[in-house]
C-alpha cells in the first residue's frame, strides 16, 4: 500500500545578525540571540591590530539571549562561531564565514587564535564576522535559520525538536502550539513525574537532553533498526474495545513515541517498510513488515478506527498486529531490524 510521507523540510541554519552602522571602537555589553530550534554553543573571536583571541564556549538555548562579554570593548572585529549540539546528529550549521580560528573543547580562552599549537587539542573552525546592532540590552546579534521564528516560537520549535528526537510524535517541527504538540509535551511530563510547569522552567532544555541521553525506554516507543523508513501502526486497548490509529513514519536509525493513554495494560503493533515512493517493501516474496496474529482494521490513508469487526465489510484492509503487554511494566520499545 502507498503510504504518506511525514517527513518534514531541514531547513539550514544561517547567521542572521542585525546590521548597523560602523560602531565606535568603545562597545558596550555584547549578547548572542538565538533564534534557532538548536540548542547552539558559541565561541567569540574579537580582532584587533590584525591578533584575534577567541573565548568560549557560550550555550544559548533555542529562544534565550546570553550575555558573552560586559562593559566596553575594543576591537576592530567581531567573530562567532556556532555549532549544534552532538544530540542533533550531522551538523545542521553551514561552513561558509570569514576567518578560520583556533578553538578547543572546554572552557578556554585564547589570546592568539590566528595559529594552533601542535599537540595542544586545539583546532581551526570556521568563524563568521558579524555587526551588531545597538539595543537596549546593548549590542545584540542574533542566530537564526530559515524559518525566521520569534523567539517564543523558536523556543517551542526546539522543544519539538528534541522531543520527537526523545522518540514523542512532536511533529511537525514548526514552533507552533498545536494537539499533537501538547500531547507529547504532557506524555514526556507524565513519563519523568516532573511538576506539570517544567516547560516553562529555564532549565526545561537540559531535562529534554538528559532524557535524550538517557534513552530510559519509559512508555511505549518503535525504534527503527533499519535503513529504510517504516510506517507503524497502532492499536489502544480501552475499556475492552481497541481503536486503531495510523499511520507513523519512523525514520531509520530514529525513535518514535506515539501519543497513548497512561499505562494502558496492552497494546497492539503493526508496521512495514516502505521505499522513497512510499510502497512497500519486499524480502524475497514477503513483504518487510513487524506484526503478529491479532486481525485489526487499517487504511492505506492516515486513519482512526474505532470498530474491528469486519474489516472488509467496512472497506477496511485486515492486518496482523502484535499483541504488546504492559501490564506492571515501565514500558516497552518495539525495535524494527532486517
Amino acid at each position: 500500500m502507498a503510504m504518506p510521507s511525514k517527513g518534514s523540510i531541514w531547513a539550514l541554519l544561517a547567521l542572521a545578525p542585525a546590521f548597523s552602522a560602523a560602531a565606535s571602537p568603545a562597545r558596550a555589553d555584547l549578547q548572542f540571540c538565538n533564534k534557532t530550534s538548536y540548542v547552539l554553543d558559541l565561541a567569540l573571536g574579537l580582532e584587533e591590530k590584525a591578533t584575534t583571541a577567541t573565548r568560549g564556549w557560550f550555550r544559548v538555548d533555542p529562544g534565550q539571549c546570553r550575555t558573552v562579554l560586559q562593559g566596553a570593548l575594543q576591537a576592530e572585529k567581531i567573530y562567532v562561531h556556532a555549532r549544534a549540539l552532538t544530540t542533533y546528529g550531522a551538523s545542521p550549521l553551514p561552513q561558509a564565514g570569514h576567518a578560520d580560528l583556533c578553538v578547543a573543547e572546554g572552557n578556554f580562552v585564547m589570546a592568539g587564535a590566528n595559529a594552533c599549537q601542535t599537540g595542544s587539542g586545539q583546532r581551526l573552525v570556521r568563524f563568521s564576522a558579524i555587526n551588531p546592532s545597538e539595543t537596549e540590552q546593548g549590542l545584540t546579534a542574533y542566530l537564526g535559520e530559515e524559518a525566521d521564528y520569534t523567539p517564543e516560537q523558536a523556543r517551542l520549535a526546539g522543544v519539538q525538536r528534541l522531543l520527537v528526537i526523545a522518540g514523542y510524535d512532536a511533529n511537525p517541527i514548526d514552533g507552533l502550539e498545536g494537539k499533537k504538540t501538547s500531547a507529547a509535551l504532557d506524555q514526556f511530563v507524565k513519563d519523568r513525574r516532573l511538576p506539570g510547569d517544567a516547560a516553562s522552567g529555564t532549565n526545561f532544555f537540559q531535562v529534554l537532553l538528559d532524557a535524550v541521553k538517557a534513552a530510559d525506554g519509559l512508555g511505549f516507543s518503535w525504534c527503527n533498526e533499519t535503513p529504510n523508513a517504516v510506517m507503524a501502526a497502532l492499536g489502544i486497548e480501552e475499556k475492552g474495545a481497541i481503536t486503531t490509529r495510523g499511520w507513523y513514519r519512523v525514520e531509520p536509525g530514529k525513535c518514535l513515541k506515539p501519543d497513548v493513554p497512561a499505562k494502558p495494560a496492552r497494546l497492539y503493533s503493526f508496521a512495514e517498510a516502505v521505499d522513497k515512493e512510499g510502497n512497500p517493501l519486499r524480502r524475497g516474496d514477503k513483504p518487510l513488515a513487524w506484526g503478529g496474529g491479532t486481525q485489526l482494521c487499517t487504511r492505506d490513508v492516515r486513519f482512526e478506527i474505532g470498530d474491528q469487526g469486519n474489516c472488509a465489510a467496512q472497506g477496511l484492509v485486515s492486518t496482523g498486529f502484535a499483541v504488546i503487554e504492559l501490564a506492571g511494566k515501565p514500558g516497552a520499545t518495539v525495535r524494527f531490524r532486517e
